[in-house]
């Protein structure tokens, strides 16, 4: 079958068994198309229909838990203990992300600069979940934790508040959430990880603290409303969950 649709598009059609050959002679309409072939040797048609690929696009395999499970075997691999198998990033969460980054491409119209974004939210993540395994934070660093937690709740329960209640959304709120949010973190990871993973940590949290990107992703109008409604959906699951 891939031999034959190779062949139609390049206009023939060439059968390894007899060597004859089929030549289009029509196209339907409606989107699918129909191509009627005739063997040269024997007047007998043989209509093939299938559906091709829209010129311009490509299917979309971004993946977020495709992605966390890449970032958790690169850094385990590097340590002494790999005992920790259990994925930092569950399902729920991997959805939420690839929900974001929907909403990054689709407001920037950049893919790359969004598939960036997310890769450095997942490899902060998981860098984070390897150091509370290990224990490595200090009783004053996880004080810190905690508040980051807390205000990461808040920003999170403050984002589905705007979502169920009309008219309620301030463009200013959820980016003082998000800069107190990058603070704190920072804070936490500052004499655990280099300043490139500090560099990854501004750049995820600067670039979902955008006011007119928030403003897009809260009008109810809008095309991004579809994803507001599934990342809202699943922040109440991990917060249901005592996740977040």
């Amino acid at each position: 079958m891939h031999a034959a649709m190779e062949g139609l598009r390049a206009g023939s059609l060439h059968t390894q068994a007899s060597g004859s050959l089929y030549s289009p002679l029509a196209w339907g309409q409606g989107g699918v198309r129909r191509c009627c072939l005739w063997r040269r040797d024997r007047l007998s048609p043989v209509t093939i229909q299938y559906i091709p690929a829209i010129p311009g696009t490509t299917m979309e395999t971004f993946s977020s838990k495709d992605l966390a499970l890449q970032a958790q075997k690169k850094i385990l691999s590097r340590m002494a203990s790999k005992s920790m198998v259990n994925m930092f990033i569950d399902e729920t969460s991997s959805e939420i992300l690839d929900e974001l980054y929907r909403v990054s491409k689709e407001y920037t119209k950049n893919k790359s600069e969004s598939q960036k974004v997310i890769k450095n939210l997942i490899k902060i993540a998981v860098k984070i979940g390897v150091l509370f395994r290990h224990n490595r934070f200090s009783p004053e660093e996880l004080v810190l934790a905690q508040d980051f937690k807390s205000k990461l709740h808040n920003g999170a329960m403050t984002a589905i508040s705007f979502y169920e209640v009309e008219f309620t959304f301030e463009k200013d709120v959820l980016p003082d959430i998000l800069m107190e949010c990058k603070n704190l973190l920072l804070r936490l990871v500052e004499k655990h990880l280099t300043p490139k993973s500090h560099g990854r940590i501004q750049h995820v949290f600067n670039h979902f603290a955008d006011p007119e990107m928030l403003c897009q992703l809260y009008d109810p109008k809008g095309s991004l409303w579809p994803h507001l409604q599934k990342i809202c959906h699943g922040l109440n699951k991990l917060i249901d969950e005592g996740k977040l």
